[in-house]
């Protein structure tokens, strides 16, 4: 069986006293499980907080972005090693904020995620369609063009111990959710096309949903048999909402 997965993707929010209220009662409701794993991907200045706070808890921590460069003249970017070096585990790999707001190319993507896997980083990959995209008939279209990028550049080995997440980009802070048989449909597509090239790395990869995921309707999203978890954002603000996403996930673990 597959491993289930909440992850809390903080964006541009957060302070220090803020984060620590919230680290603690997210600790003080945690009950773990084996197979399921619970992240926090938090804004860089916050990565030695957040270390503090949770070292040796069952709650993992990461980056939001990886530089695709190691090192060098490229102002404002932080590298996996960089982000190895504060402890986390997880970073965030073509958010579709990322794509939109910042300009990453699939080919930006597919070379940040080879540089997540090369740190040593578990890369959580974000795919996903736009409402026009969905209005038109395309999102498989669209999700194969995002998801072979990858695959292209690293080959379908390198998707084996990564994470997949799919984000339809309107469902994303705008408090619509695709139907649990939407997400299905989506993630059976993204499995099912990884299995044409390894079938054995397809049927481990966990794949998240992302979008407006709250306590609400986790459970059953996360009754379906291709979503592995969530990729959870503004929900992963409140410490209430965020257990209650975790606890369903347990659930369906």
């Amino acid at each position: 069986m597959r491993q289930k997965y909440v992850v809390g993707n903080w964006k541009l929010n957060g302070s220090l006293p803020g984060n620590e209220a919230l680290l603690q009662a997210v600790l003080a409701g945690v009950s773990p499980k084996p197979g399921c794993h619970l992240a926090v991907c938090v804004p860089a200045p916050y990565l030695a907080q957040v270390r503090g706070l949770l070292e040796g808890t069952p709650v993992a921590w990461g980056g939001q972005d990886v530089s695709r460069f190691e090192k060098g003249a490229y102002t404002g970017d932080v590298s996996g090693a960089m982000l190895r070096e504060f402890g986390a585990t997880y970073s965030i790999v073509g958010h579709s904020e990322r794509r939109t707001v910042f300009g990453d190319t699939d080919a930006v993507v597919a070379e940040k995620y080879a540089a997540a896997r090369k740190a040593g980083l578990v890369p959580i990959f974000c795919v996903g369609e736009s409402l026009a995209e969905r209005e038109q008939g395309v999102t498989e279209t669209v999700l194969a063009r995002q998801l072979d990028a990858v695959l292209e550049k690293s080959g379908p080995a390198a998707l084996d111990g990564g994470i997949v997440a799919y984000e339809p980009v309107w469902a994303i802070g705008t408090g619509r959710t695709a139907t649990a048989a939407q997400a299905q449909q989506a993630h059976a597509y993204l499995r099912g096309r990884v299995a044409t090239k390894d079938a054995a790395v397809a049927a481990r990869l966990p794949i998240l949903y992302g979008g407006s995921v709250k306590g609400a309707n986790a459970a059953e999203l996360f009754a379906m048999p291709d979503v592995d978890g969530g990729l959870i954002g503004g929900a992963s603000l409140v410490a209430e909402d965020f257990l209650a996403i975790w606890r369903a996930a347990v659930a369906a673990a």
